[in-house]
């Protein structure tokens, strides 16, 4: 299965929320959300390793996640990215705490 093909899955299969924080995202366009704007890019749709490719891991099913573009590069800008299951506790305590993402991110 190509990346795009199991980003798509994983989106449907995510209902279309970001796997680390829940915000809602849009795949093609940020219109799908009604936004616009500077911000609106972080709210795209990417196709999240797990397990880095580099680290070994592949484009299959139970590697690939749907996350949100400020999600997925947060996470991969450290020098020693967290596991998936660190990060999201993480990313779930700020957005709790309301430290993530900007004030229109959709979490309902």
């Amino acid at each position: 299965m190509k990346l795009k093909a199991l980003r798509e899955r994983a989106f449907v299969l995510q209902r279309g929320r970001c796997y680390y924080c829940k915000a809602r995202m849009w795949q093609a366009t940020p219109a799908e959300l009604g936004l616009c704007g500077k911000y609106s890019r972080q709210f795209k749709c990417t196709a999240e390793h797990l397990v880095a490719r580099r680290d070994g891991g592949r484009d299959t099913c139970d590697n690939i996640v749907a996350a949100c573009l400020y999600c997925n590069r947060l996470r991969h800008a450290r020098k020693m990215p967290p596991t998936p299951e660190v990060y999201v506790t993480h990313v779930r305590k700020r957005v709790d705490r309301g430290g993530w993402h900007v004030a229109f991110a959709i979490f309902e």
